[in-house]
């Protein structure tokens, strides 16, 4: 799947622009190609076509990428002779990279290594991972005077915000509400960056937790040790592996690596998707594609609503994104990629129903079933007795305001355990947590205005979240949130004298675009109803026609643009203003692009055998070979690795092992019975160099 380089890169984009960049020359399997120069190879090879990056050695499985995240192995190839995870490996020029056929040989070992000393730092705190919950747990221990070395993997500090190009709800005041992922990210960085007393060490991924409270760390090629007096883990989560037939096809990604490669390397790595899962990860990563000129196929949610919050999900459905409702995903069809996907309903008991099949023709599969902590390190740091705290998804799965608060109450708790304040964690703190973390209300009717004259706002959300940025913007203070908290559906407290001034800041500040702005003053017949936009390439100009679409998704028809807004503080988002006839006015929220391709549904379907879906995708484990030694009475999973290899293989058992215990339930074995894996001592891959202090470049002498 080899082609120009131009064709799957974001070039226009709503929300995102361009930053400067130098393209470089690479190979891929000695045909010459090009990329960005420190975009990693992954994003380099799927923006020059490329989405098979090798094949598997066992039965020569096309191999792809699958997290982006460095959690599984997918997207090996060979850099210069070396085996590297191409999510992970920034591009250099003229590198030589080839796919991996079968095992790759091994270097002669034709001379004798001379270990070196491995240099060891002593800090405060160590905080792996510089994500909300990091950088806020840095900030709260550098004001205090702690010393800090934060480390990530990756080549800036943001985590999962670096892919958020949508408003965050929350509270303005705590935790940036209304403000974009991509630019609390930057806001957080500057802040870091003004204390000398936090060191950053980027790209440097942390290796290993070890008995003698050391933590390996290897910083920009350098493995050392870090000896802190604490521990903070902060190093979030990993998508949820889900096992149907064809489930390790390329183009069957995890929602957030389909968002790393369309929102934080503008790589267009997809024509039509189809997403498995109505969370709000699934269905953010289904409008941030519509985003990126990505036709949504369609969303399956296995439960009878989506889990998501509702403002997230009507901003789909009123984009003509069909949502199936209590169906699953039964297999994805394909020789080398992905061709189609095959859905079914389900019933109570969430299995497919026979005759309900449909399939559609797509490129892309994304799997948002949900997320898993990655904290390894914090349990092998329990283990050895270290002192050790975990915040955000690695405490504890919740939205990424809810991650910055419980970095800021880690950082309190382990400043109080050095002895930097006596101060104890502000119960408040502990309440908006909970605040934050909190599952969405029930969808609950409300009740429109009856006023047909002034000007005022119309809220569209009818459903109870943490959110306050509409209250919070208003300058006339007539939005209010009830018991002035952050949970509740806003109120306008002023109908019967109306004084709004038509600011229309409530408007544009809103995470689920649920404000419009209704606008008698001049014809109560047909008032001016001002609607905010996020999927417009370029400004809306005035006389244009757009696609109105009403609260329930209803096509109201097309109207002349009257006027279009774009206030400074909200750069991104357009307000425009539509004339409409009363009757519609107060039930218009949304235009919907023009049609893109025709859903294609094809008849594709065949009868699914689960036990041929893949458990193991490093070493090519089925289900059915898993399932046939649970059944002879094996309830040991480091049994079945002696076995079958499964849990062997370079991701270090990071995808399987949920889907074994998952195994285990369904042939009626409980947890308590059965035997995990023995965790590995190293959970990230390295060259085995760095554990005798070489470098790249260093040779040893005879």
């Amino acid at each position: 799947m080899m082609g120009s380089e131009e064709q799957n890169r974001i070039n226009k984009h709503p929300i995102l622009s361009e930053e400067d960049f130098e393209i470089v020359p690479f190979s891929f399997n000695g045909k010459q190609v090009s990329g960005k120069k420190g975009e990693m190879l992954s994003s380099a090879l799927i923006a020059n076509g490329i989405q098979i990056f090798g094949h598997h050695p066992k039965d020569h499985a096309p191999q792809g990428i699958f997290c982006a995240n460095g959690q599984c192995a997918q997207c090996t190839v060979i850099v210069d002779g070396i085996a590297v995870k191409s999510c992970m490996t920034p591009l250099q020029a003229n590198v030589k990279v080839e796919s991996v056929e079968g095992y790759p040989a091994l270097p002669e070992d034709d001379e004798e290594v001379v270990f070196q000393e491995i240099e060891t730092v002593e800090t405060d705190v160590l905080i792996i991972g510089a994500g909300p919950a990091g950088l806020q747990a840095a900030l709260t221990l550098g004001k205090l005077g702690a010393k800090i070395i934060l480390v990530d993997d990756k080549d800036r500090l943001g985590g999962k915000l670096l892919l958020q190009t949508h408003k965050f709800f929350g509270s303005v005041t705590d935790s940036y509400a209304g403000t974009r992922g991509i630019e609390i990210a930057k806001i957080l960085e500057k802040e870091v960056q003004l204390y000398p007393n936090i060191d950053i060490w980027l790209n440097s991924p942390c290796i290993g937790v070890f008995s003698d409270q050391l933590v390996g760390i290897l910083k920009e090629e350098i493995y050392l040790h870090v000896k802190p007096k604490k521990l903070l883990v902060a190093t979030g989560a990993r998508e949820k592996m889900l096992a149907f037939p064809g489930n390790t096809l390329p183009g069957v990604y995890g929602a957030g690596a389909f968002q790393t490669l369309v929102n934080r390397d503008l790589v267009k790595s997809s024509e039509q998707i189809f997403i498995i899962g109505g969370g709000n990860v699934g269905i953010i990563a289904g409008y941030h594609a519509i985003q990126a000129g990505i036709e949504v196929v369609g969303l399956v949610e296995a439960l009878p609503k989506c889990g998501g919050y509702k403002v997230h999900e009507d901003k789909l459905r009123r984009l003509g994104v069909p949502i199936y409702t209590r169906h699953t995903v039964v297999a994805v069809h394909g020789k080398d990629h992905v061709e189609s996907t095959t859905i079914s309903e389900i019933d109570e008991k969430f299995q497919p129903i026979k005759g309900t099949e449909r399939t559609f023709e797509v490129d892309t599969v994304l799997i948002a079933i949900g997320l898993d902590p990655v904290n390894e390190f914090y349990h092998k740091a329990k283990e050895f007795c270290m002192d050790v705290w975990a915040a955000g998804d690695a405490y504890e799965i919740a939205e990424a305001s809810s991650a910055m608060f419980s970095g800021k109450i880690a950082g309190m708790k382990i400043a109080r355990s050095l002895g930097l304040t006596e101060a104890e964690v502000p119960k408040e703190w502990e309440l908006k947590v909970e605040v934050l973390k909190s599952h969405p209300g029930p969808v609950v009717q409300r009740e429109k205005p009856i006023k047909e004259e002034g000007i005022y706002p119309v809220f569209h959300c009818n459903q109870e979240i943490p959110c306050d940025p509409c209250a919070s913007v208003c300058p006339k203070e007539l939005i209010a949130i009830p018991d002035g908290g952050i949970l509740g559906l806003p109120e306008f407290q002023n109908q019967e004298e109306i004084d709004c001034i038509g600011c229309a800041q409530c408007v544009a500040v809103c995470p689920g675009l649920a404000v419009t702005l209704v606008d008698y003053r001049d014809d109560s017949n047909n008032p001016l109803v001002t609607i905010p936009t996020e999927i417009f390439i370029g400004k809306i100009e005035k006389g244009e026609e757009l696609l109105v679409v009403g609260e329930d998704s209803e096509d109201l028809g097309k109207h002349t643009v009257e006027k279009v807004r774009i206030l400074k503080k909200y750069p991104n988002t357009q307000l425009i203003t539509v004339r409409l006839p009363k009757e519609e006015a107060l039930e218009a929220t949304s235009f919907r692009l023009p049609k893109g391709k025709d859903i294609k549904e094809i008849q594709k379907y065949q009868d699914i055998i689960p036990d041929t879906a893949i458990i193991c995708r490093c070493e090519r484990i089925t289900a059915g070979e898993i399932r046939t030694l649970i059944k002879q009475g094996i309830t040991d999973a480091n049994e079945l690795k002696a076995i079958t290899k499964i849990g062997m293989g370079a991701c270090g058992a990071k995808t399987c092992t949920k889907l074994i215990e998952k195994l285990f339930r369904e042939e009626q074995i409980p947890y308590e019975e059965m035997t995990p894996f023995v965790q590995r001592p190293l959970f990230v891959e390295i060259p085995l160099r760095h554990f005798a202090g070489l470098s790249k470049e260093e040779k040893q002498d005879d």
